[in-house]
């Protein structure tokens, strides 16, 4: 595909992407004359009134596929404006940031989004090629997504998000915006903040970041069926959850979180910002706690009130099992998750191999199977898991995967082999799940869905396997 480029430096140059096509003026016929070279007309003056702004004329602009967007300073999609973006656009941030002290560039959406990527021509979110290196995995060269309290619909659909996690400064959009602060803060890869919001995030590839993937503040959403790897650093989550929040998170693959692969809690919920409501279903996490200190993560990690319902989940060589801090001081905001909550029906697998990093100071847990049966403060045992499966040092409940070996994969890798199959194959223990026939399983968005910019997305359903994936 033939791109075009454009250089987007700040407010000013907004117009040079309203027009995609040049048409030029055919020669006249001049009947084998030859006739004089006219003068050429001079460049006319802007008008200075002129509007600059794409959005100064329209309530939708449209990045086609063919495009290259190259982004110098910070962007705004303005409250009550939209910005489509077609499948196999690209849009690549300088790792140069703003001003003086080179503030990550962020990506602000006040309005809507729409990242309508396709399987074939994915939306792409990036940094210059030359960039795109595994020293650069954890650097957090831009600052990420930032869906603000205006925003009212946002669609990530077979989009690439990569080299995110800047660290928030003074003139960062989000300290200004009052989103995260300054000095404490890194943008995670998405962020949603209205809790009136409707987000579809799908089919997705988000990874190499220094904070979380998505991190979820308020809204309606799904997100399913996308893939993870290598979000965080020294902390973080592939998937962070807050009040005012009601999200199915299905079906997706996350490999090496830092911490969890996700942490759920009603944090943050009051009169105007509600519970916090999640079903966590038929997803895969693998490597997830092993590079982050202390005994907090693991891979799944529900606390402050929040109603989830955590099942039929495939963890991999993780290093804890699903924890529930002050369990014994449950429906408290301040404490331990609403006690209504089911998390059970997992499957825990172990591979053989020690991990290259061992807190002995701490818990001193080197190996997967050590975790999960590891006498933790923070596991509700008879209650949280009571009827998953827990892999042993005497058996590793190995789920059979098409490729992906569980005995030799180092613990602490980040890094993604695009060979790695995640399907299970025929015979494989983890084909037998929980059919979801219980009330409390069904997905939030599963019949009604999710309307977004006019089209209706819905949750996959439960299925009756351990994962995101069965057989292929």
């Amino acid at each position: 595909m033939k791109f075009k480029n454009y250089l987007l430096m700040g407010a000013a140059m907004l117009a040079t992407v309203t027009c995609f096509t040049a048409c030029e003026d055919d020669d006249p016929e001049n009947g084998g004359t030859e006739q004089p070279t006219p003068e050429p007309e001079p460049e006319p003056t802007p008008d200075p009134e002129e509007p600059t702004d794409p959005w100064a004329n329209a309530d939708v602009v449209t990045w086609p596929g063919d495009t290259i967007v190259n982004l110098s300073d910070h962007f705004v999609v303005p409250e009550g404006k939209s910005l489509v973006i077609e499948a196999g656009a690209q849009v690549i941030f300088s790792t140069s940031g703003v001003g003086a002290n080179h503030v990550p560039i962020e990506f602000t959406v006040d309005g809507n989004l729409y990242c309508e990527g396709t399987e074939d021509a994915p939306v792409l979110f990036s940094v210059p090629e030359a960039e795109r290196t595994e020293a650069n995995i954890f650097a957090g060269l831009w600052g990420g997504i930032v869906a603000s309290e205006s925003c009212g619909e946002m669609l990530i659909d077979h989009t690439i998000i990569e080299y995110t996690g800047g660290q928030v400064v003074e003139g960062s959009p989000a300290a200004t915006a009052g989103v995260y602060t300054a000095g404490d803060d890194a943008y995670p890869q998405i962020t949603t903040n209205n809790i009136d919001g409707k987000y579809v995030i799908t089919n997705s590839i988000i990874r190499y970041g220094w904070s979380d993937g998505i991190y979820m503040m308020g809204g309606q959403g799904i997100i399913a069926n996308n893939f993870f790897a290598a979000n965080g650093e020294t902390g973080a989550e592939a998937v962070n959850v807050k009040a005012g929040c009601k999200v199915d998170v299905a079906g997706n693959v996350m490999f090496s979180p830092n911490t969890n692969g996700l942490k759920l809690s009603s944090s943050g919920q009051s009169e105007n910002r509600g519970q916090a409501l999640v079903q966590a279903y038929n997803n895969t996490i693998i490597n997830s706690g092993w590079r982050r200190d202390g005994e907090k993560g693991g891979c799944i990690y529900v606390e402050k009130n929040i109603l989830a319902n955590v099942f039929n989940n495939l963890i991999v060589n993780c290093k804890f099992r699903a924890m529930t801090p002050s369990f014994t001081i449950p429906n408290d905001p301040e404490e331990g998750y609403d006690d209504s909550s089911v998390i059970d029906y997992n499957y825990y697998a172990s591979g053989s191999q020690q991990s290259e990093i061992i807190f002995e100071e701490e818990s001193g847990v080197a190996y997967a199977w050590q975790g999960y049966n590891f006498e933790h403060e923070d596991y509700n045992v008879g209650v949280v898991d009571a009827n998953s499966v827990i892999a042993t040092e005497e058996n590793s409940q190995d789920p059979q995967f098409v490729n992906f070996d569980i005995n030799a994969v180092p613990l602490t890798q980040y890094t993604y082999d695009e060979a790695w199959d995640f399907h299970l194959n025929a015979g494989s223990p983890a084909l037998n799940g929980y059919n979801g026939s219980d009330s409390w399983s069904a997905p939030y968005f599963s019949a009604t869905g999710l309307t977004v910019n006019g089209e209706t997305y819905t949750s996959p359903a439960v299925q009756a396997h351990y994962g995101a994936y069965g057989i292929n």
